[in-house]
This record gives C-alpha cells, structure tokens and sequence, in this order.
C-alpha cells in the first residue's frame, strides 16, 4: 500500500465537487501542461506513510487537525479503490496542514520513533524492528510531504489523497 496525492486546481476541486467519479482520472491520469509546470504537484510517499501518520499523531489511525490531518485527513470522495475511498481536503485545510507541518520540529518527530511501540501498534509496514534505518526512510518522505503542503498551500490548491 502507497500514499500518493495531487494538487488541485479550482477548476480540479469544482469539477470534482460535481462529478466524484473524476477522482480517478486526477489521480491516476497525466499531469496538463499547467499542473506540470507547478513545483510538486503529486505527491508518493511509498509505503512510509502510516509510519509518518503515527509520528505526528502519536497514533495508529486518529486524525487530528493541523499536521494531524496530513495523511489520514479529508473527506471521502470517489469510489473506495480497496484502501478506502480518495479523501480530499479543500485550500483552507491545506493551509492549515502546511502552517502545522512548518512548525513542527524536525526533531520531536525524531523523538517519537519507537519501533517497538510502532510494531505493537502494527504501523505499516510492519519493518519498525528489523534493523534498518527507517527513520531516515520515513524523515525523508516527510521531507516531501512537508514540501508537497507548502507548494500547495502557496497556490491555493486542494489536496487528493489516495491509498492505492
């Protein structure tokens, strides 16, 4: 399971608010010459994602607000694609995610990996124990979702999120 996500232009988030069934072409379909000339605007975050959601909410599937809402957060849209359904989270939101992400220390992210609490808490994927270096697997994909919410935030956009 991956996290990706798309940045949505007004006339993305309208036409989705009047047809859901655009989901799928937004997230799965090709970028138009306007959103590629847009810095970041997809987001992949692998399989890091759940490991990322539990260091900034402490938990396995709660959604807070602010930072808290950066992976799990939105409202359903569009059919369920096996994960759930796409969960989109309008400009206002987006703003507030972004605002939270840049305030958040690098460093109390840091601080709250415990792979062994991570594994007994059964955050995907289940690698919190065997050895590697995972907290700079998943500091990196924060990286880019930190970047992801600035980008978008900045253009006013609307995020998509799908766990595919």
């Amino acid at each position: 399971m991956v996290l990706i996500g798309r940045a949505l232009s007004a006339e993305e988030l309208a036409a989705v608010r009047a047809d859901p069934t655009a989901v799928d072409v937004l997230l799965y379909g090709d970028l138009d010459d306007d959103e590629a000339e847009m810095p970041e605007p997809e987001l992949d975050l692998d399989k890091s994602w759940h490991g990322i959601h539990y260091l900034l909410t402490g938990t396995d599937w709660q959604i807070g607000e602010g930072a808290g809402a950066a992976i799990l957060g939105g409202v359903e849209v569009g059919q369920d694609g096996g994960y759930g359904p796409p969960r989109l989270l309008d400009p206002d939101t987006v703003r507030a995610v972004a605002t939270a992400l840049d305030a958040l220390d690098v460093e109390v992210l840091r601080a709250r990996y415990d792979p062994d609490a991570m594994t007994a808490a059964e955050i995907y994927p289940d690698i919190w124990t065997n050895g590697t270096d995972d907290l700079e697997y998943l500091m990196s994909h924060y990286t880019a979702l930190r970047r992801f919410y600035r980008v978008a935030a900045a253009n006013d956009r609307a995020v998509l999120l799908a766990i595919t």
